[in-house]
């Protein structure tokens, strides 16, 4: 079963709808005890960062979603939930995040001459850094979906797992043991985003 946390700030029918799609059973949930029995963990998320982290405090889910990350469970962390591991965010003021990843969450920063906008939103492509099971049948060059002013800065640059270029080259997944986490939405980026979500689904890290 795959758990779905539930703690207000995810876009959660369509990441549920995206695996009972590809027929695995799903369940939304802020129960601890839910998690811990589950045999994947997905943490979603869109919204602003400080009131993410807050409200995974507020529901208790912090140190229990720590826990089960330590365990070797497989984990995957979606747009605000990839950011939300990370030790701190720039959004808003200096934030404390999960501290389960070394690094920052940073804001986008580009001149006039990129001609680019922030947020960064719709399609862009993944240059892959990792070869990894959770990137079977994942070209390298694919292009995924992305809605988001902010991009993480690992302290460590291996555990980056693919890169995207928005004016500056970003993290845009990062894979370390049994996490595997990305800025894009998969359950946005239509052939490509479901194999990533089957190869989650089957990954026994």
């Amino acid at each position: 079963m795959i758990a779905i946390v539930d703690y207000g700030m995810g876009n959660l029918k369509s990441v549920s709808k995206a695996f009972e799609h590809l027929g695995h059973p799903v369940t939304i949930t802020r129960n601890p005890r839910v998690l811990s029995e589950a045999t994947h963990v997905v943490l979603p998320g869109v919204g602003a960062f400080p009131d993410g982290m807050n409200n995974l405090e507020r529901f208790g889910l912090a140190e229990p979603l720590r826990q089960m990350i330590e365990t070797g469970k497989p984990f995957l962390g979606i747009c605000l939930g990839l950011q939300l591991l990370f030790t701190e965010s720039e959004e808003f003021g200096l934030h404390r995040g999960m501290d389960v990843i070394a690094g920052r969450v940073v804001r986008f920063h580009l001149s006039r001459s990129d001609h680019l906008k922030v947020p960064h939103m719709g399609w862009n492509s993944l240059k892959i850094k990792q070869n990894a099971p959770i990137l079977n049948s994942i070209e390298d060059g694919a292009a995924v979906y992305f809605v988001h002013s902010y991009y993480v800065v690992p302290e460590d640059s291996r555990l980056v797992c693919t890169q995207t270029d928005y004016g500056v080259p970003f993290a845009s997944s990062i894979l370390r043991g049994n996490i595997f986490a990305c800025q894009f939405h998969p359950e946005k980026s239509q052939a490509v985003g479901l194999r990533l979500l089957e190869n989650f689904a089957r990954w026994k890290p």
